[in-house]
């Protein structure tokens, strides 16, 4: 079977996600009918999840459940591991939710043009021959 790229379209994926199932199916020499038994769905909704006619996820586990096959779950979404970086920055805890970026990074970024600006007025004037001096009529 062909590895699954992030080029493939969403219809290529999960027509791949589907023959992988019948895969499945087929080496333990299990019928639509004994997997739909199983997995408590019609046949025609796992014939259709075998097409990678767009199962549900409730369906996708309901038959690896069936084949015996949950385990394909954690290789196909692992935990996420947080880093070291991230947790310290954290102080110790997951994060729950995304947010906004705090208003301090902008203020930052604030000070550094006024920072830049502070420079940049203090080198002119203390640049030599460059501009006028007060009282000077060049």
């Amino acid at each position: 079977m062909p590895p699954i790229r992030p080029t493939n379209t969403t219809a290529e994926i999960l027509r791949e996600l589907g023959a992988r199932l019948r895969a499945y199916r087929l080496q333990q020499n299990l019928s639509h009918e004994d997997v739909a038994t199983q997995a408590g769905l019609g046949r025609a909704t796992v014939v259709r999840a075998e097409a990678g006619e767009n199962p549900t996820l409730e369906t996708i586990v309901k038959i690896l459940r069936a084949l015996g096959r949950l385990d394909a779950l954690d290789a196909f979404l692992p935990e996420p591991l947080v880093s070291p970086l991230q947790l310290a920055a954290l102080h110790g805890h997951v994060r729950q939710r995304a947010g906004k970026p705090r208003a301090r990074r902008r203020v930052r970024a604030s000070r550094r043009k006024r920072a830049a600006g502070e420079q940049h007025s203090a080198g002119e004037m203390s640049t030599p021959g460059h501009g006028r001096t007060p009282g000077h009529h060049g």
